[in-house]
């Protein structure tokens, strides 16, 4: 009798002790398993924010590299202000001649810039020739003197450019850029009245690898300008 309570206990125990470690494993298990599932998420967070900061970086790369260009670009191209004090009333008639005085060489300090009058004079010409069929330059007259003078017949238009400002840098090494002011003063040679009268200014473009003058900055304006008075 006593043996077989004995041995009764002995399983009892031993199968008490088999449902402990079986409850044991799985409690194990399962914190393995939600450990397991916490380190992924952290691990996904971590890949989402590495990922995020990437973008960012990546972005701002982009931003710079389009500043950069913005710059760039702009020191490429020259830059141009037109202003005008008088248009004429009516479009000025192609049929009739003009006539362009020389104006003085354009200084800078003690500098004066030789040949600049003639310069500027020629890329008048060259504007209202693209116009009209009769143009010339003249170097007897200086100014408004030339209207004495003119032959209105001939000459339907007296044009007198004027140099305001004529500064010539050596842009390539010193960044600074070649400047101008132009005026040009339009007239009937009959009435002797004023009829247009504009004043622009060109700066040259500050990226460059030398060859540019402030004579570079004339045709652009200049041509824009008279094409304006006749269309």
């Amino acid at each position: 009798f006593l043996q077989r309570t004995f041995t009764s206990l002995v399983h009892a125990h031993a199968g008490r002790t088999q449902g402990v470690a079986l409850g044991l494993d799985t409690v194990v298990a399962v914190f393995a398993k939600r450990k397991s599932s916490k380190k992924s998420t952290n691990l996904l967070a971590g890949e989402r924010g590495v990922s995020s900061i990437t973008g960012v970086k990546c972005m701002n790369r982009n931003l710079i590299m389009f500043g950069t260009a913005i710059i760039f670009l702009s020191g490429c191209s020259s830059s141009y202000k037109h202003d005008e004090f008088q248009s004429p009333e009516v479009k000025l008639d192609q049929s009739m001649g003009v006539l362009i005085s020389t104006p003085e060489n354009g200084w800078y300090d003690q500098t004066e810039y030789r040949n600049s009058g003639r310069m500027t004079a020629n890329a008048v010409r060259s504007a209202f020739s693209k116009n009209t069929s009769k143009v010339a330059i003249t170097t007897d007259c200086k100014g408004k003197d030339c209207l004495k003078s003119i032959d209105a017949d001939t000459y339907g238009y007296f044009v007198e450019p004027i140099i305001l400002h004529w500064e010539d840098r050596a842009t390539e090494w010193s960044g600074k850029s070649d400047k101008v002011e132009i005026q040009i003063i339009t007239y009937d040679s009959k009435t002797k009245k004023e009829i247009g009268n504009t004043t622009y200014t060109g700066k040259s473009k500050w990226l460059t690898f030398g060859g540019d003058h402030p004579q570079d900055l004339l045709e652009e304006p200049t041509h824009k300008y008279v094409e304006s008075l006749y269309k």
